[in-house]
């Protein structure tokens, strides 16, 4: 089975950290490069929306799991996909 990015939504609180951390989201975009979150329609792998983390283009994702380890309350992490 494949593994990617799967989210839990129900523990996010929207800090971001997953966002900035991913090295693949700082490469595209310089707001994330910079600690910020993204401002413009970049192509990203998650992106924090309504308070909440959202996967947008989960095939740029190389998997290192970055964001997984940057998330202090285990709301995103990589896992076999169905």
């Amino acid at each position: 089975m494949a593994i990617g990015l799967k989210t839990y939504p129900e523990l996010c609180h929207g800090c971001g950290n997953c966002v900035i951390a991913c090295p693949v989201n700082a490469l595209r975009s310089p707001e994330v490069a910079g600690g910020k979150g993204p401002t413009d329609d970049v192509e990203i792998i998650m992106i924090v929306e309504d308070g909440v983390v959202n996967i947008k283009n989960p095939d740029l994702c190389g998997k290192c799991g970055t964001c997984v380890e940057s998330c202090p309350v285990d709301a995103i992490r990589l896992e076999e996909l169905e």
